[in-house]
């Protein structure tokens, strides 16, 4: 039996080495962003610390628990079992002993493998100049993306015509894009990111500075006194979320054991997200198991801001709401560029060992205008005010096959409390199961949290989430969840109190890494308002039950090719619109070859459905940090090719991409200052990264 699982890993070793580096790190995001119902999203921090374990891997002999954890790869009870062996009998010698462990399989090794090592542990010393620009590294990133048919908000009008008319964009349609940046191993990193939207201006009257975006960090993260420090751009992330949480955070997937959150702390920022981060400084001291960490915001934020007609000069401005999209292209969308002035501050205290973990956090907000949401019922227990504390307390503890955690957060403005409590239980290698219970009240506030919930906002949404992930045999797998969650006021289209459901079962088939099938099933069963025309501001409320099927398959083809199928399909049935659905079919083939210096992507879908209720998300392949999932909807097809040639010894990447959608009945795409006069919507990009 040995001697098979000798074989067996050194066959996972084999395939994963075989891979590219690139193709390595796009599976484990793909897996995440699967699950993900839009069309942009940003997963750039998981690219970087892929990418960046990928290049420097972390030794397993010297790593903490924090350090697994950011891997995103291993679940509590893996981490728990490396280091309490590590404990136990000292440092590993190779990969191999890695099977032993208890709650690993061949799967945890192939996912981890690319991003790991063992060897000596070195006591680390303190860096100097010499050593950081020996070791260092310096990437640098130029992007040009942009629409190809002419939309109506570029419109050849007068200055005065865009001063008077929100309906035309001030900039020209190209999406640019350059970061340059200089990372040391895991320990250091300095970097400056500038993007254009396209629509926006650069080096004119409207955008004098060049870029509409930029941001900049310094980072260091140490293992002594000082464990963190930042200065610029940064994110911080704090227990499950429900008070402090910036960068990516996700809630339910196929992973469905998976709930509970692992924060990062302190972490540098350099994505394009315009809003979701803070600006200032951060700092982590910590003395054996116990941490400090503090920091301080002040940023703008664009914010719908109106001057009252009051005496009082503290409330003379007020704003009715903070715009997320990070867009300047209309007169009105610069207008609102950081008109509001937003300072955040805070501390957390965290006492952690390896199976317990418990800290307490205060976080403040300060804005400097009177804010308060438009005078709507659904509005009535939103935040009013210029100041929001926050306060929180977060543990996890981990005893033997079980893992409990959870956070209890308070906003003062209205003194609700808001409540997660999660438990999982691993049973062997074979199964674990989670269950979570979260309470977020109607009246619950805070600007910065990303609980786990149904939906984005944490808060107005109490429910009970089961999840469970099942081995049935070495190559077959269940993934199911049952989500039971209601909203006692009212929230965006839903002009009613609300109950529903969820459902997931996903099962896989996978006898080796080279062949990979699924089948999976999501049922949805919510309240919505009902379509169609009424009186008054509150809409009649109705269920709607809508089912999504996706059946996938992947196949290593050999000589670096691999194809790709799926086949979707979307019921949405609901009493004003009736029964629709919607059918997606994709095709991708994959060339990647490491002594080939080009790889392609290539993509080619059809698509049907009854409406934009049925739409499917699709996950595709885009240039380097640029993440897209299309929403294919109507009839039509879409295809996508994609390059990338390697050269200069790997120092250099170029990336040229195509893609494009088509429609069989329509004569104009999309609406407003987007809408296109024909049936093509197509995209071109072009990227090149150097590394020095």
């Amino acid at each position: 039996m040995k001697r098979l699982l000798f074989i067996s890993f050194l066959f996972v070793g084999a395939f994963v080495f075989g891979q590219t580096k690139n193709e390595i790190i796009q599976q484990r995001i793909e897996f995440i962003a699967q699950d993900l119902d839009a069309e942009e999203v940003s997963l750039e921090d998981i690219f970087d610390v892929l990418n960046t374990y990928y290049d420097n891997p972390l030794n397993l002999n010297a790593a903490n628990k924090e350090d697994l954890q950011e891997l995103l790869l291993l679940n509590d009870f893996q981490i728990n079992s490396l280091l309490a062996t590590r404990e136990e009998k000292g440092p590993f010698k190779t990969l191999f002993e890695l099977k032993d462990l208890e709650y690993w399989d061949l799967l945890t090794l192939d996912n981890i493998i690319p991003f790991v090592r063992v060897s000596k542990v070195e006591e680390k010393k303190e860096g100097n100049f010499k050593k950081y620009l020996k070791e260092g590294k310096v990437e640098a990133y130029f992007r040009y993306q942009r629409n190809i048919e002419d939309r109506a908000g570029y419109a050849d009008v007068t200055d005065e015509e865009k001063e008077e008319s929100n309906k035309y964009y001030w900039g020209d349609p190209n999406k640019l894009y350059s970061r340059i940046r200089y990372t040391h191993k895991n320990d250091l990193s300095v970097g400056v990111t500038m993007e254009k939207d396209p629509g926006e201006q650069l080096f004119g009257d409207k955008s004098p500075n060049g870029f509409d975006f930029y941001s900049a960090h310094a980072y260091y993260s140490g293992n002594k006194f000082l464990r963190k420090a930042a200065i610029g751009d940064y994110q911080i992330q704090i227990g499950q979320g429900l008070a402090m949480w910036t960068g990516y955070g996700f809630s339910k997937t196929a992973d469905a054991s998976s709930a509970k959150k692992n924060a990062r702390g302190i972490k540098p920022f350099s994505s394009t997200d315009e809003t979701r981060f803070m600006r200032g400084a951060a700092v982590e001291i910590g003395i054996k198991n116990f941490s400090l960490t503090t920091w301080g915001s002040y940023k703008g934020v664009d914010g719908s801001v109106e001057m009252l007609d009051t005496l009082d000069s503290e409330e003379a401005r007020m704003a009715s709401s903070i715009n997320m999209s990070g867009y300047h292209r209309t007169t009105s969308e610069i207008e609102r560029k950081n008109s509001l002035m937003e300072m955040i501050y805070g501390a957390n205290v965290k006492y952690e060992s390896r199976n317990f973990q418990i800290g307490i956090s205060a976080i403040q907000h300060v804005y400097d205008a009177y804010y308060e949401r438009a005078d709507r019922l659904m509005n009535k227990y939103q935040f009013k005010g210029k100041e929001l504390l926050n306060l929180s307390a977060d543990y996890s503890y981990i005893v033997r096959n079980l893992s409990l955690y959870g956070e209890v957060a308070q906003s003062r403005s209205s003194n609700a409390i808001a409540v997660l409590q999660g438990a999982t239980i691993a049973l062997g290698r074979k199964a674990s199961l989670t269950a979570l219970y979260r309470n977020y009240p109607k009246d619950y506030h805070t600007f910065y949290a990303q609980g786990f919930g149904d939906g984005s906002n944490t808060n107005n949404e109490s429910g009970l989430y089961f999840g469970g992930f099942f081995k049935l045999s070495k190559s077959w797998s269940l993934n199911s969840y049952v989500d039971f969650f209601k909203s006692p006021w009212l929230k965006f289209r839903v002009d009613s109190p609300s109950e529903g459901h969820e459902v997931l079962g996903q099962l896989k088939y996978r006898p080796n890494p080279r062949f990979e099938t699924y089948l999976r099933v999501r049922e949805k069963d919510k309240m919505i308002n009902a379509s169609g025309e009424y009186e008054g501001n509150i809409r009649p409320i109705e269920r709607y039950k809508q089912r999504k099927y996706q059946l996938g398959l992947t196949a290593d083809l050999g000589s670096g090719w691999k194809w790709r199928s799926r086949i979707d399909y979307v019921t949405d049935q609901r009493p004003s619109s009736g029964s629709q659905d919607g059918f997606a079919l994709t095709q991708d083939l994959l060339y990647r070859n490491k002594n080939f210096p080009v790889e392609i992507s290539m993509r080619y879908a059809i698509f049907n459905t009854d409406s934009y209720e049925t739409r499917v998300y699709a996950y595709e392949y885009n240039l380097q940090n640029v993440f897209s999932i299309p929403a294919y909807f109507n009839k039509g097809s879409r295809a996508y090719v994609m390059l990338r040639y390697t050269f200069f010894n790997e120092r250099c990447d170029l990336w040229v991409r195509y893609a494009a959608f088509v429609y069989n009945q329509e004569e104009t795409l999309s609406s407003g200052t987007e809408e296109i006069q024909g049936n093509v919507k197509s995209e071109v990009g072009v990227q090149l990264r150097v590394r020095l």
